[in-house]
C-alpha cells in the first residue's frame, strides 16, 4: 500500500510541476520550433535569445517590482504589527468587530478594490506611481498580516510582558523590545507573503500603473505580446527569471513560515 501511495504522490507532483518544466523548456526553444507538431519535449536546438531579451529589456521592470515588493513589506509590517499587538494583548473596545471586518476584507475581489483605488488615486494625483502601487498592494497583505500577528502574539506569555512593565517599560517599549523580537516567525511569514503578493500582482498594476514610467515585471512581460506576434521564448524566459526571487525566498523562509502560520493553533 505504501509503494502505491508513493507512486500516486510522485505522479501528482509531476503533473503539478509540469507547467514549470514546460515554461523552462519553451524559454530555450527557438521561434521556428514553437508550433512544431509534435513539440520538442526538450530544447534540442536551444537558444538563449529569450534570456538575452530579458537582460536587455526587462531589468528596469524587475527593479520596479523589487522596489514595490520591499515597500509593500515595510508598509504592511508598520501597520499590521502594532494592530496585531493591540488586538492580541491590549484588547481595545470593538476588537472582535475589527477582526471580523478583516476577515470580510479578504473576500473582496481585487478588481473591485482596484476600481475604487483608481478613483481615489486619480483625484489625489498618485495614479501611475510606485508609491500608489505600494499602498494598493498593501491592502491585500494587511488584513492577512493582522490576523497572523494577532494569533501569534496571543501566545506570548503574559508573565513576559508583566516583567517588562515591572521594569518600567511602557506599551511602546514593551512592543519594540519584547514583542517584536519574539515574533520573528510571524514577521518573516508576513514579509514573505506580502512580498509575493506584490511581486505577482497584475490587477492593481494593470489598473493603477499602466501608464507610469516605472512598471512592474507583470506588465513588462506584456511587451512581448502583440496582435500578430508573440515572442514566446522571451515571455517564458521573463517568467523564469521572475520566478527565481520567489523560489529563493520560499526555500529560505519555509521553516519560519510553517512556524508562523501554525502559531496559536495548539494550546499547551
Amino acid at each position: 500500500m505504501k509503494p502505491l501511495k508513493t507512486a500516486i504522490g510522485l505522479v501528482l507532483t509531476a503533473v503539478m510541476l509540469f507547467p514549470i518544466y514546460w515554461m523552462i523548456n519553451v524559454s530555450f526553444t527557438q521561434d521556428g520550433d514553437m508550433r512544431k507538431s509534435p513539440p520538442n519535449w526538450f530544447p534540442v536546438n536551444g537558444t538563449l535569445d529569450g534570456y538575452r531579451a530579458v537582460l536587455d529589456q526587462q531589468l528596469p521592470y524587475l527593479g520596479t517590482s523589487l522596489l514595490v515588493g520591499l515597500g509593500t513589506v515595510a508598509l504592511t509590517l508598520a501597520v499590521a504589527a502594532p494592530a496585531g499587538y493591540s488586538l492580541a494583548k491590549l484588547r481595545p473596545r470593538g476588537g472582535g468587530l475589527l477582526g471580523f471586518v478583516l476577515l470580510v476584507a479578504q473576500m473582496i475581489p481585487g478588481i473591485i478594490m482596484a476600481m475604487g483605488f483608481y478613483a481615489i488615486f486619480l483625484t489625489t494625483g498618485v495614479l501611475n506611481t510606485v508609491p500608489g502601487l505600494i499602498v494598493a498592494d498593501s491592502t491585500l497583505a494587511v488584513p492577512f498580516a493582522v490576523l497572523i500577528f494577532t494569533t501569534f502574539m496571543s501566545g506570548i506569555p503574559e508573565e513576559l510582558l508583566q516583567a517588562a512593565r515591572t521594569d518600567g517599560a511602557g506599551v511602546v517599549r514593551t512592543f519594540v523590545s519584547i514583542v517584536l523580537p519574539v515574533s520573528r516567525n510571524a514577521i518573516i511569514t508576513v514579509s514573505l507573503f506580502a512580498f509575493l503578493w506584490a511581486w505577482s500582482d497584475f490587477i492593481f498594476a494593470s489598473t493603477l500603473d499602466q501608464g507610469g514610467d516605472h512598471q512592474p515585471i507583470t506588465l513588462g512581460i506584456y511587451h512581448y505580446i502583440g496582435n500578430n506576434n508573440q515572442e514566446w521564448n522571451a515571455i517564458m524566459a521573463t517568467a523564469v527569471i521572475a520566478s527565481i526571487p520567489a523560489t529563493i525566498l520560499l526555500i529560505i523562509a519555509q521553516r519560519y513560515v510553517a512556524a508562523g502560520v501554525t502559531a496559536g493553533a495548539v494550546k499547551d
